[in-house]
């Protein structure tokens, strides 16, 4: 099951990416292999030396019971520290920002978000997107 930001490559010029681990509850796994997740204002945040990521919306697992998750919990993704000195200082640049790219499940099972390192882009750039997406699609309408 793959859970994709699909605005993400709209909005941003993406430099870096990085799988991450994320901390979850149980309920929080079972709804994401439901493919329950969304991107919609979500962002990371680098706090004291941890990255989290806020506004990720798992919901709610449909069979859970008392125990349930909430869907907007702030939860930590886990990298080396390496990384996070790498994205630390990228951060510090002006105009980067880390953004979610998808969610995966890897070969073990276990739960990982896909993270980039991006630049705003501008309304113009945002234009030529949309312009090669177009004729992309009309050059394969051509050619089948």
């Amino acid at each position: 099951m793959d859970i994709k930001n699909k605005s993400a490559g709209f909005e941003y010029f993406i430099e870096d990416k990085y799988d991450a681990g994320m901390i979850l509850t149980g309920t929080e796994v079972k709804a994401l292999r439901d493919g329950s997740a969304s991107f919609n204002d979500s962002y990371c945040l680098l706090d004291k030396g941890a990255l989290y990521i806020k506004g990720l919306h798992i919901s709610p697992y449909k069979f859970g019971s008392y125990a349930n998750h909430n869907p907007l919990r702030e939860r930590k993704l886990l990298l080396n520290k390496k990384e996070l000195l790498k994205i630390a200082q990228k951060i510090k640049e002006k105009g980067f920002t880390i953004i979610p790219l998808r969610i995966y499940f890897n070969e073990n099972g276990y739960a990982k978000i896909q993270i980039g390192l991006g630049k705003g882009k501008k309304v113009h750039d945002k234009r030529d997107a949309i312009k090669q997406r177009e004729s992309d699609r009309e050059i394969k309408r051509y050619l089948k």
